[in-house]
């Protein structure tokens, strides 16, 4: 099984001062000691966006060069759009990177891992399936 992680997970692990134990950390670390995480630019360019500090800066992109980003097809963006269009329809909004998320693992046979309710609106009307 592979699972996409999504932003607000890794940021609750990687950019949080304070890393409380939890159990979406504690899921988190089972999902990487078993080698089921993956990783897409677009969730490293929102996890890296906003960090001024260089040293801050350079410490999670080093943390983060351990997962390799998994190749995202034209027929994905072309998914994703299809997801934004049919959720919109029903009244649902959501970023472009979400969407792009949901269309890679749907495409690929991947859970989606996050902590942010959007998804789980968005997993009424397109067929994405959730880490519980």
């Amino acid at each position: 099984m592979k699972v996409l992680v999504d932003t607000s997970i890794w940021s609750l692990a990687l950019r949080r001062k304070i890393n409380i134990n939890n159990d979406d950390l504690n899921k988190l670390k089972s999902l990487i000691l078993l080698n089921q995480v993956v990783m897409i630019g677009p969730v490293r360019q929102e996890l890296l966006s906003g960090i001024t500090n260089e040293n801050d800066f350079d410490t999670l992109k080093n943390k983060l060069e351990a997962y390799k980003d998994f190749p995202i097809t034209t027929n994905d963006y072309i998914t994703a759009a299809q997801f934004f269009n049919n959720c919109r329809k029903q009244g649902v909004q959501g970023s472009m990177i979400d969407f792009l998320i949901c269309a890679v693992a749907a495409n690929n046979d991947m859970y989606i891992f996050t902590n942010d309710n959007d998804f789980y609106n968005f997993a009424e009307h397109i067929p994405i399936k959730l880490l519980g």
